[in-house]
């Protein structure tokens, strides 16, 4: 599932087209690979993304999903955020309507919407609003990087993938996990899911 994608206020405005964002996050991958002497198929590999889409998205023909470019960012030892240009903020509350969003501005069925809850992104810890509509999947591109993820779910039921064993949980249940173990989530419905994520470092 590919689903263009741009960082935005609550108020889901945005401050490039989605074909501006496409071809600023492809150049900041070439960019970030070559710095560290890494070839396409070297950031292929490591990030177990296809060639042939890392190749398309540093061209900005690409048209990624969130979840790709976690991949991606995580092999190339980075935040997500650092193919971005995502504003601090100076207050140490972040009000529901200043929540800074990845913004699925397409509406593109079955992407998850995450809206971060911290002020600065530059802290030791981050968390996350997680919203997944039902049939969300990660599976096709797990996760593993270095930190400790933990998890709360508010309403629905989730599924927490840990190197292949499922872990189901209903609302007010939490999980606790090493986030180098390689993992997913999955919502297998009918009801969307929300859910508080907390990761540390930053992974966003």
């Amino acid at each position: 599932m590919v689903a263009s994608a741009a960082w935005s206020a609550g108020d889901k405005t945005g401050n490039a087209s989605d074909e501006d964002l496409l071809l600023k996050v492809g150049a900041k991958i070439r960019q970030l690979r070559k710095q560290r002497g890494l070839s396409l198929q070297a950031l292929s590999s490591g990030s177990g993304v296809s060639i042939g889409v890392v190749s398309e998205i540093e061209r900005g023909i690409g048209n990624p999903s969130f979840n790709t470019l976690t991949q991606l960012a995580h092999a190339l030892d980075i935040s997500v955020r650092r193919l971005f240009d995502i504003p601090e903020q100076h207050s140490p509350v972040v009000r529901k309507a200043d929540r800074r969003a990845l913004d699925a501005r397409d509406g593109i069925e079955g992407d998850a919407r995450l809206e971060i809850l911290t002020p600065s992104l530059q802290g030791a810890l981050e968390a996350v609003w997680v919203t997944a509509p039902p049939g969300y999947d990660t599976s096709a591109t797990p996760f593993s990087h270095p930190g400790e993820g933990f998890g709360v779910v508010l309403s629905g039921r989730h599924e927490v993938w840990l190197d292949g064993t499922c872990h189901v949980l209903e609302a007010g249940d939490s999980i606790s996990y090493q986030c180098m173990t390689p993992h997913w989530y999955r919502n297998p419905g009918p009801q969307p899911v929300e859910a508080l994520w907390i990761v540390t470092p930053p992974t966003f």
